[in-house]
């Protein structure tokens, strides 16, 4: 597989580094996890004038149309930096709303860096399961009436719209009867309890109380929104890889640097041969990762929905065994000052342990690439 990126690919990279350089270091990521929004609008604007927010936007809506490589460019270079602005989040929505070919007015919306998005997919009963729903949309009229809790809404409380998943008919766990909806956060009815997760990001729980909606705010059909659900969460987890890998590439830099200065003995921890062993291993398991990264970007769009499950939950177990391995060795090579705030890789290690958990864990991944019908096939 060829890695080389395009020339304009290599350039939006360049561009993001060189602002997060510059106006989001450490110290200042640190400023704005703890302020009260938990984001910063100045930083949210400088990435909608990069052209980061209008990338995955059609260009119809006034975006740059960009594939799932050229987002893996970005999210790379925001999880070097660590970036807790709700660029994911929102990619996530934009992908939501391609999909159902729905909301053209809100896309272009976000493409100006005027709206954050957010999906309230997940349930506390559900785990991973995003087909485990409780919270109902009724039909009432033209529109529904929404009722239920949706839990750890990355982002929920900066959004000014949501992506919110209901069932309209069948039983809790049912793939048929869901409906997908998009809810403005001033909604009567809506209420949320925002908070700062362990990585510094934001989340929220939300609660819909009787919330009318009007028939424009469902997204494709009602009952059969399984599938464009599955499908955009693939992406969302495509886009996870790729952020993942580029903290990995950070947290190894940084520890490979810390053991070229602190010394032990008399001489820096890296003339030590076993743990340049551990040094090599770390590099091992990030090339792997780069490697699976990639081919879920480039399969995530795949026509074929079994190849794009296979190879999505493929990288997500893969790469989650690479997180889990590089953050914990770097941690430990770091000694106790790897778990301090102080450092960043303590920040690394703990965004690298909640993208772990996100869209699925490495041993929910597993089990759905065992279930697919190439790996029976091969079996």
């Amino acid at each position: 597989m060829d890695f080389d990126l395009t020339p304009e690919q290599q350039q939006l990279s360049d561009t993001v580094r060189r602002w997060a350089e510059k106006d989001y270091s450490f110290e200042t990521r640190k400023k704005i996890m703890h302020a009260e929004s938990g984001n910063a609008d100045a930083a949210w604007q400088a990435l909608a004038e990069l052209g980061v927010l209008a990338l995955p936007v059609p260009e119809a809506q006034g975006g740059f149309d960009g594939t799932a490589l050229d987002m893996m460019v970005v999210m790379q270079e925001l999880g070097r930096a660590l970036v807790i602005e709700p660029v994911f989040a929102t990619a996530l929505g934009v992908q939501f709303l391609k999909l159902a070919n729905s909301h053209a007015e809100l896309l272009e919306q976000v493409a100006a860096g005027e709206v954050k998005l957010a999906c309230a997919l997940g349930e506390q009963q559900a785990r991973y399961d995003l087909f485990d729903l409780a919270t109902t949309a009724k039909k009432s009229g033209d529109g529904y009436i929404l009722n239920g809790v949706k839990s750890v809404v990355l982002h929920g409380g900066q959004a000014n719209y949501l992506i919110v998943s209901a069932r309209t008919a069948g039983s809790q766990r049912d793939k048929e009867g869901i409906a997908l909806f998009v809810v403005p956060a001033e909604m009567a009815g809506l209420s949320l309890q925002d908070y700062r997760t362990n990585d510094g990001m934001r989340a929220a729980t939300i609660r819909f109380d009787q919330v009318v909606l009007p028939a424009s705010a469902l997204l494709g059909e009602a009952g059969q929104a399984w599938a464009l659900l599955e499908q955009a969460t693939d992406y969302g987890i495509a886009l996870l890889c790729a952020e993942a890998l580029g903290a990995m590439e950070a947290l190894s830099a940084t520890t490979l640097e810390y053991m070229k200065t602190r010394q032990q003995f008399g001489v820096p921890l890296g003339k030590f041969q076993a743990l340049q062993h551990r040094m090599a291993e770390m590099f091992i398991q990030l090339e792997q990762a780069r490697s699976m990264a990639t081919l879920a970007a480039v399969k995530v769009d795949s026509a074929d929905a079994n190849e794009r499950r296979r190879t999505v939950s493929a990288a997500k177990a893969r790469i989650g065994v690479a997180m889990k391995f590089i953050g914990q060795q770097a941690v430990q090579l770091h000694g106790g000052m790897g778990v301090t705030d102080e450092l960043p890789a303590a920040h690394y290690f703990k965004r690298l342990s909640m993208i772990e958990i996100m869209l699925g864990d490495t041993d929910h991944h597993l089990a759905r690439f065992a279930a697919q019908p190439g790996f029976q096939h091969a079996a």
